[in-house]
């Protein structure tokens, strides 16, 4: 057996020299070594908190992508996948390296994909022990004898401390996250935030699953019922996925990153959750509540000076986060590995209350809603927003995926026609109004919804039993158990009609002018699965 905490591996393969490693470290060291450093500090929860420093979230404007042979003519190059020259990547790696060495380094050997057929092992070579405690947490762990053979496929290099010369290293600022497919390598530094880290693995594979693989890589949650049916949860940040996927009567597949084999199963990228806490609360989200404790990575929180969370306080940022290894909720699928797909939710957290809370759509509708990847931004989430703003992110993840959005959503189509699953859009934003009029759908009341879709009381309506909407087209349920029926129709919740159409018709026209972008590339039939009418 392999004694990992004494185990001593050499980095000069990867130009890393006479550095002090500390390889495979446990979840316990890691949290005593931030604490020790002070580079964070034990909450009452248990668990630790951390500030990430400049950076709270995501940058995709230095997201990079290294064009060569193998990339040059799959990856779809725009705004959000920005090339990168090769020449600048080796000499930027060079620096990082040399930044590195000599350095007291944690090194981590992980892999992703909880279906041994897709398994990619993966090298984490970081600066921190935290962020080194962040990749023990979401990524897949091998056991001692698996790490006697490991041979790492894929390697993470992990320098916040390092800052890029953009003149000179050919980044746009001093922060960047490069991915090189030929060399097999994410290059990451002069951030502190640790999404960056498990995005540069989802976005590999969301190139690496559909061009060499055959398998749809997806941004959603999922989950399995006692009869063995699985459920996804595609969204974007805010709209649900974490919340609405954890439920104490179904088994948890992941929470974030999963693919959908050939074969009709589905299964987790990762072996952790990431989960937004801004307004955590134990009686509303008691299994993610309870996640947090010893071995958890709380981000960028405010704490008073007892160590208690104010979750409600965003005064460092809207993007507070918790990190925990999964084996931190109770009701869990192991291996996170799922069969038998039977209903997809696209979810979205709709501000200007138009959506229907539930809806049921057709193929042509759940591929033009998948391209589309709709929510909306409230004022105070971002500079400069002081009304809702639509947001679209086509295939509800565009900027962790290379390949056009339209190769995306032909395999998602085919995949949801071979099948047969059913596809729900569900608002979990407003009803009774835009934001700031009327009031964010209750939870209780979201998850009714889902839960009548999954035990089959939806399901097996007809279609008398739906009303079609005037301006969306999408199929809105006129009952539904556990829910008032006035909040079924969100015309009716306004008590203004031409107030509640003037604002339609503003959203149908946002939807239609996004999806010009995809009009060369989508069939007429899912050109139509949108809202129809502009408005007059």
């Amino acid at each position: 057996m392999v004694d990992t905490n004494t185990k001593s591996i050499s980095l000069n393969n990867l130009g890393i020299k006479n550095a002090t490693v500390r390889y495979q470290l446990t979840s316990d060291e890691l949290h005593d070594l931030t604490v020790k450093k002070g580079q964070g500090v034990v909450s009452s929860l248990g668990a630790i908190a951390v500030n990430t420093g400049e950076f709270t979230g995501r940058s995709p404007k230095d997201r990079f992508i290294v064009k060569d042979e193998v990339t040059k003519d799959e990856v779809w190059w725009s705004d959000i996948n920005i090339p990168f020259e090769s020449e600048k990547f080796d000499a930027l790696y060079d620096k990082v390296v040399n930044y590195l060495s000599e350095k007291e380094i944690f090194v981590r050997d992980s892999y992703a994909c909880a279906d041994q057929n897709y398994r990619l092992n993966i090298r984490v070579v970081n600066e921190h022990p935290w962020t080194n405690m962040f990749a023990y947490n979401m990524f897949l762990r091998p056991t001692e004898n698996e790490l006697e053979t490991f041979s790492p496929e894929w390697t993470i290099i992990n320098a916040p401390g390092f800052m890029a010369d953009a003149a000179v290293d050919g980044t746009r600022q001093h922060n960047f996250a490069i991915l090189n497919f030929s060399k097999k390598i994410a290059l990451i530094g002069g951030t502190g935030y640790t999404g960056e880290i498990k995005k540069g693995i989802f976005s590999a594979l969301n190139f690496i699953l559909p061009v060499y693989k055959n398998t749809l890589p997806m941004h959603c949650s999922a989950n399995v019922g006692k009869n063995g049916d699985t459920a996804i949860f595609f969204g974007l940040s805010g709209t649900g996925k974490t919340t609405l996927s954890t439920d104490p009567e179904r088994s948890l597949i992941g929470d974030d990153e999963h693919g959908w084999t050939a074969e009709n199963t589905i299964f987790n990228f990762e072996g952790g959750c990431y989960a937004k806490v801004i307004n955590l609360s134990k009686e509303q989200e008691p299994e993610i509540f309870a996640a947090i404790k010893k071995g958890a990575i709380l981000e960028n929180v405010v704490l008073d000076d007892k160590g208690a969370v104010d979750f409600a306080d965003t005064s460092i940022t809207q993007n507070t986060r918790v990190s925990y290894p999964i084996y931190h909720i109770d009701n869990i699928q192991e291996p996170s590995i799922g069969k038998n797909p039977k209903n997809i939710f696209f979810l979205t957290a709709d501000a200007f209350g138009v959506l229907p809370p539930i809806s049921k759509l057709t193929p042509n509708q759940a591929a033009y809603h998948f391209i589309s990847g709709y929510t909306a931004k409230v004022a105070g989430t971002e500079a400069g927003v002081t009304e809702p703003t639509p947001s679209f992110s086509a295939c509800f993840g565009a900027p962790f995926m290379p390949l056009h959005p339209a190769r995306y959503a032909e395999i998602l189509s085919k995949k949801m026609k071979d099948a047969g699953v059913n596809v729900w859009l569900i608002n979990t934003g407003w009803s009774g109004g835009q934001y700031g009029v009327g009031r964010r759908m209750p939870l209780k009341y979201t998850r009714a919804m889902i839960n009548a879709v999954l035990n089959g009381d939806l399901g097996s309506y007809t279609y008398e039993d739906y009303h079609i909407h005037s301006v969306f087209g999408v199929a809105q349920p006129r009952s539904c158990p556990g829910v008032p029926t006035e909040l079924l129709s969100p015309r009716a919740t306004w008590n203004n009609d031409e107030a509640y159409y003037k604002t339609a018709f503003k959203l149908s026209n946002a939807f239609r002018n996004n999806f010009k972008q995809f009009e060369q590339v989508a069939n007429e039939d899912i050109r139509r699965g949108g809202p129809q009418r502009y408005a007059l």
